[in-house]
């Protein structure tokens, strides 16, 4: 390049036209091809270097081989015989003959190599997936009260992670998940491959593996016939034949109950009542339902709950009456156990049993009448909702005739959360006292109030505790508290101290609720308030019922007179043999009992 042009380029910063152009050298990317032929490469040197290891270390090597073996069929046959459910978790019965081995054994030994290892390595994909299917069983019925359900149940798991979060922090959250997909993801990687190697074996010493795998079929055999037991289980298992069983029935039966309950859904025993005939014997009332987190039946029977909470019971009855307010109490069996508290709320308003998400999906989307709306129609009534525990949208609003409701976000609250409940119930009523139920309605109606308070959702860690009602201020003062309680991981290890902060969290709740009443609660205030469902097993035990308390409370004594029939308790304590009705019998009881006349719709 001359001279000049340099120069030319410097002050322009263009090239000159004229100046011949130099090619850059191209820079050789690496091809697919390079990067299989690198891989190759590395495969072989690990197999020759494995291969010389082997060669000189044949005892470790036999040993090592032989306790791989071992293991394999360890994981196997555990996988095979693997309960569903905690109570059942005992050594005697994993030390069961699992019928599918014997037959499996008998297939892989019959079979060619190629057929043999596609099946062996299928063969561990399903049964991986049958061993997370049982303990994810373990998981619903320990918190649930019931089994997963594979068509139904997968919506569930995104609550899952929210409430770890909202109890552990998003980190930790995280690093649990994490980690629970690569512990799945190495189980079906392990009995794939443990099931490869036990098929390989078979085929290796067919002699052996023909004589042993007839023997064992005559023992289980012997064992079944005779019903030969060890510690209460039986010796001869076809666990792993019974749950694919029992999956496959639950598939049919819930694809079944979808259709049907699509049916009953589109009949209301007052779906065509005019608004005018709807609780007429109501009308001027200060209406107020209320449910309560996870307020079971075992909180007011379970000896080691009940004594702090039938106290707490027994003194707002005797501080309500004082005020001029009286109560009936009586049980409800809820449609769900341990948490979905939505399905609870919806089974009372809606007066149909629905017991899983699908059923709530398909209500949700109906017009069948909640009890909430019953209010809305008659014209009289403004209706609004106060859901601390909503976060996001929540289109359920319309289904439940709600002209207006306050979430999370629109509280005021700026204290601290108390786990997953994002603010203590004393503060959500105090608020719901300022924004709602101090204002009277525009054109001389009555309101009808619907409250869903959360202090008393698990894990019960920390709990707040009540404070002046004049010191409630933006929630700042419980920052104190929330601090000085136990952390969330106190009641997730100890059944003991789950029981006594879980009824620690009712008391709180029903002194917050009951003062309230007391404080500002009036002569034409009606208040129901009642439990969605039974703590889980944690506290409520493995076998607890499904009954929540239920409880009307007001001053006009002609208002529980109407209720007489019901065989309820007075006060707020519902004696053991009071009537117990399924849930979704309480919204047609209730608008019979208050005047309601039936015009039915037929679907």
């Amino acid at each position: 390049m001359s001279q000049d042009t340099s120069t030319r380029q410097l002050e322009t910063g263009a090239p000159d036209d004229d100046a011949p152009v130099e090619t850059p050298a191209l820079i050789p990317r690496p091809s697919w091809r390079l990067w299989a032929a690198w891989l190759r490469r590395l495969w072989v040197a690990w197999r020759t270097g494995t291969r010389r290891w082997r060669e000189g270390h044949p005892e470790v090597v036999r040993v090592l081989s032989g306790t791989v073996s071992v293991l394999a069929a360890v994981l196997v046959v555990a996988a095979l015989v693997m309960p569903n459910s905690v109570a059942q978790l005992e050594p005697s019965q994993f030390l069961r003959i699992p019928a599918e081995a014997v037959i499996g054994a008998a297939v892989m030994i019959a079979l060619p190599r190629r057929p043999r290892v596609v099946l062996a390595a299928v063969s561990g994909v399903a049964l991986a997936a049958m061993t997370v299917l049982n303990a994810l069983d373990m998981g619903f019925q320990q918190y649930l009260g019931r089994g997963f359900n594979v068509v139904l149940d997968w919506s569930l798991f995104g609550d899952a992670e929210s409430y770890l979060e909202d109890s552990l922090g998003r980190t930790k959250t995280l690093v649990a998940v994490a980690g629970l997909i690569l512990l799945v993801l190495l189980l079906f990687v392990l009995l794939a491959l443990s099931m490869i190697r036990l098929s390989n074996l078979l085929a290796r010493h067919t002699g052996i593996a023909t004589r042993g795998t007839l023997v064992a079929g005559v023992v289980w055999i012997t064992c079944s016939s005779l019903g030969l037991q060890m510690s209460g289980v039986p010796l001869a298992s076809d666990n792993t034949a019974t749950a694919l069983k029992a999956q496959a029935h639950l598939i049919s039966a819930t694809l079944k109950d979808q259709a049907e309950f699509e049916k009953v859904a589109r009949v209301d025993a007052f779906g065509n009542t005019p608004g005018s005939q709807l609780v007429p014997d109501l009308r001027g009332k200060d209406m107020i339902f209320t449910f309560i987190e996870s307020y079971g039946r075992s909180a007011v029977e379970d000896p080691i709950m009940a004594p702090g909470v039938d106290r707490t019971l027994d003194a707002r009855t005797k501080a309500l009456a004082k005020a001029g307010f009286h109560a009936k109490s009586g049980w409800l069996t809820s449609a769900t156990y341990g948490g979905s508290s939505w399905l609870g709320h919806s089974t009372t308003m809606s007066g149909l049993w629905i017991s899983d998400q699908q059923r709530y999906r398909t209500v949700m989307a109906s017009d069948h009448m909640s009890l909430t709306d019953a209010f809305k129609k008659t014209g009289a009534f403004d209706t609004v909702g106060v859901m601390p525990g909503v976060q996001k949208g929540w289109p359920e609003q319309k289904w439940y005739g709600l002209d207006k409701v306050y979430n999370a976000f629109e509280l005021g609250y700026r204290g601290p959360k108390f786990s997953w409940s994002t603010m203590p119930d004393q503060y959500t009523l105090q608020q719901y006292q300022d924004r709602v139920h101090s204002k009277k309605p525009a054109d001389g109606k009555s309101r009808m109030s619907l409250l869903i308070l959360t202090s008393s959702h698990t894990p019960w860690a920390p709990i707040p505790r009540m404070v002046p009602w004049n010191q409630l201020g933006d929630g700042s003062v419980f920052d104190s508290i929330e601090k000085a309680g136990h952390p969330s991981t106190y009641t997730l290890t100890d059944d003991t101290h789950t029981k006594e902060e879980y009824g620690k969290s009712v008391q709180y709740t029903v002194t917050a609720l009951t003062e309230w009443l007391e404080r500002y609660g009036n002569d034409n205030t009606v208040l129901v308030f009642l439990g969605d469902h039974q703590p889980n097993a944690h506290a409520s035990g493995n076998h607890a019922s499904r009954d929540v308390p239920v409880s009307i409370v007001a001053k006009d004594p002609k208002l529980l007179d109407k209720i007489d029939s019901w065989g309820w308790t007075d006060g707020l304590r519902p004696a053991h043999n009071a009537p117990v009705w399924k849930m979704s019998a309480f919204r047609d009881r209730f608008l019979t009992a208050y005047g309601s006349t039936p015009h039915p719709k037929k679907g």
